[in-house]
């Protein structure tokens, strides 16, 4: 009566086992296209952040940009910052930026083209770890001097907010996503390019905000995660055929 009973558990137990190394299995590979795409990407970056300038694409153009190809894109344009409220932005440190690592707010502000376009700016980062407005609206007002500015920067594209991302707070202006759209239209800054320039220079004389030169230095734990996923899918097979090998013995 026991032996009956013994084969469909230990059939079921076996394609429970079967069932996890698939899935342990799957996800360790899952980790090495990661870890491959991952390289890709820095190698893509790397390369983008190491060249020359070129002059920022016309307006016909800008419909044509997306992150996956133009992301990080050194360029230079003159523009003419725009006598408009800027906006802050909330970071808790950079992956690009080695000298933004701890808290702060990035100086979002709108600036005009020759041709009348407005391109959204990134002008730097300044340490304002209590998102203090006063703070910002000094760093800010020296550069709106209504004189066009030679910029170089880097093209970037807009954020989207996350489940846990805290709301704006229109009174200081503040934001916690780099939304540069959505920014712009709580603003009133008009219609904008679909991407804003993380500027590299020119830094004001005080260096406040402080723009400057971005480096890739992305996290790469997929390796570990990978081994990991299969030492487990290892694990579960050899406890189920230890647990086997016992039942048959009893």
């Amino acid at each position: 009566m026991k032996e009956p009973a013994r084969k469909p558990r230990v059939a079921g137990f076996a394609l429970f086992t079967l069932f996890l190394t698939a899935v342990f299995l799957a996800l360790g590979f899952w980790q090495l296209q990661r870890r491959t795409a991952k390289h890709a990407l820095v190698a893509a970056l790397t390369e983008r952040l190491a060249a020359a300038p070129v002059a920022l694409p016309p307006p016909t153009m800008w419909a044509e940009l997306n992150p996956a190809r133009d992301e990080f894109r050194r360029v230079s344009f003159t523009a003419t910052y725009a006598a408009l409220p800027d906006a802050m932005v909330y970071s808790s440190g950079s992956a690009v930026r080695k000298d933004a690592s701890g808290p702060g707010t990035w100086a979002f502000l709108p600036a005009r083209l020759p041709s009348g376009e407005t391109v959204v700016i990134d002008a730097g980062f300044v340490e304002n770890s209590m998102q203090d407005r006063s703070v910002e609206d000094r760093a800010v007002r020296k550069l709106i001097t209504g004189q066009p500015v030679a910029l170089t920067g880097y093209l970037r594209f807009p954020e989207a907010a996350g489940w846990l991302t805290p709301a704006e707070n229109r009174d200081k202006r503040l934001w916690f996503v780099r939304d540069h759209p959505a920014i712009a239209s709580a603003l009133g800054w008009g219609a904008v390019a679909p991407f804003y320039l993380d500027l590299e220079q020119p830094a004001p004389e005080n260096g406040i905000p402080r723009p400057g030169p971005l480096d890739v230095h992305l996290k790469d734990d997929h390796l570990q995660y990978a081994v990991t996923w299969f030492m487990l899918a290892g694990a579960v097979l050899i406890a189920f055929a230890v647990w086997a090998r016992g039942r048959r013995q009893s």
